[in-house]
């Protein structure tokens, strides 16, 4: 499911009217309202107890805000941006209660919330994948994806080393971000990655990528719109929808359209059961273990050792499917529930406003719109190479590794009005953003 899907999910038909975290609004406002007494009267519990309905209903409000506001919801991700960034302001300007922002980021950090969400979106969403699209992508897709990664950062390199901002700083805090594949897939972990490598604070690691992220989300979408226009300028360049040109193998490529909307399909609608969601939560834990376990003996981030773990599982079909379902189910119980939480975590736990607001320049910008240029001529090219056509390359192993993941895939297709792409995006957002933490973590090392 997509983080669209996801921040702006419609209710069921039990759940008709206005709704903020799934429950109607005179409900909501009575939680609410023992929740912030709690939290002002000082007796807000520590730990999970106190910080998941905080985190929940800070983030639901922040979030409907967000989406509602018609540049940010456009452009800047929704309510995503809106949660991390009101979150964050409540925090610094004395609104939260200190004690309360410490609640949240011992939950965050301490108590391992950030690491359970990501071992549940790591494992569910590599399982959940059409194992056979998995495998074809690696050898036709994904190389179209390295072009754009490739030349991103070797552009954003280059150009950050010649207007002065620093060839290094720019590759690692601006183009990596962006090609990162989102919020919680990307840029969290990024950060994570970065600060032990790197021995700085998660938090201001995080504070320099958000801003990319944002923008990097904005231009990704107008860019998209101007790809639709080049495409009917010159009809030779597009499929207008099709990835594959007529001489490549069609049957392939239905065939994995086909593939990924019956096995998503049926996973999707099959009935959550509490003992297959329990299995899922067994096998995210256990499979961040195994990265803990391996990273114990190889110099490679545990994230990025559990990532190639659990797609070569995937890739080689040991896993059960009762399994892989459990696992999805579970991934898509925390990110309905709980992305919103998340946000405010990160909100509150790890961004800095001061140092928000200080790295935005004409330079930064400046930086951010070459990443997008490199990533949307990459992966065109390689593209075009591969016997794709250039504009719907561009979009899909372009764009949708420069977009805020899920949320940037749906307004990055429809802005060039290709919905249809939405399998290739998934890739993109998912086994683009995993190559990327491992990317970095290969980088770092390097450099």
């Amino acid at each position: 499911m997509s983080e669209t899907a996801i921040m702006n999910k419609v209710p069921s038909d039990s759940m008709k009217g206005f709704t903020l975290a799934g429950v109607k609004l005179p409900m909501f406002i009575i939680l609410a309202a023992i929740v912030f007494a709690a939290m002002y009267l000082g007796v807000l519990p520590k730990g999970m107890v106190g910080a998941f309905p905080l985190a929940i209903i800070f983030g639901a409000i922040l979030n409907e805000i967000g989406n509602r506001i018609p540049i940010i919801k456009d452009y800047l991700g929704g309510g995503a941006i809106i949660v991390i960034f009101g979150s964050a302001a409540l925090a610094t300007y004395g609104v939260i209660p200190e004690a309360t922002s410490t609640i949240i980021t011992n939950f965050m950090k301490g108590e391992g919330f950030l690491s359970f969400y990501i071992a549940a979106l790591i494992t569910g969403s590599i399982l959940g994948m059409d194992r056979n699209l998995l495998i074809k992508a690696s050898i036709r897709y994904l190389p179209a994806i390295l072009g754009g990664v490739i030349l991103a950062l070797g552009l954003t390199f280059l150009v950050g080393t010649i207007i002065g901002y620093g060839g290094k700083e720019a590759m690692l805090y601006i183009a990596i971000p962006i090609m990162g594949g989102g919020m919680g897939a990307g840029a969290v972990p990024l950060s994570q990655i970065f600060g032990e490598a790197l021995q700085i604070d998660t938090g201001q690691m995080l504070s320099k990528m958000v801003p990319a992220l944002a923008l990097g989300n904005a231009l990704a979408i107008a860019a998209a719109g101007l790809l639709n226009k080049l495409g009917k300028k010159k009809p030779a360049l597009t499929g207008n929808g099709d990835l594959l040109l007529p001489s490549a193998d069609t049957g392939e490529k239905e065939a994995a359209h086909k593939e990924e909307a019956e096995k998503i399909s049926q996973a999707q609608q099959q009935k959550p059961e509490y003992i297959v969601m329990g299995i899922g939560l067994l096998l995210s834990t256990a499979f961040f273990a195994w990265g803990k376990i391996l990273g114990s003996f190889i110099p490679i981030h545990s994230y990025a050792l559990m990532i190639i773990s659990v797609a070569v599982v995937k890739a080689l079909g040991i896993m059960p499917r009762e399994y892989e379902i459990g696992a999805f189910q579970w991934f898509r119980f925390i990110m309905v529930v709980l992305t919103p939480a998340l946000l405010v975590g990160i909100g509150i736990a790890y961004t800095d406003l001061n140092a928000v607001i200080n790295a935005l320049s004409f330079s930064y910008i400046i930086l951010v719109m070459v990443t997008l240029a490199g990533a949307v001529l990459g992966a065109g090219i390689i593209g075009r190479l591969l016997g794709f056509y250039p504009i719907e390359s561009a979009v899909t192993a372009g764009l949708c590794m420069a977009n805020m993941g899920g949320t940037g895939d749906v307004a990055v297709l429809s802005a060039c009005k290709r919905m249809e792409l939405m399998p290739f995006a998934q890739i993109s957002s998912r086994i683009g953003g995993a190559f990327m933490l491992i990317l970095a973590t290969a980088l770092l090392g390097l450099l």
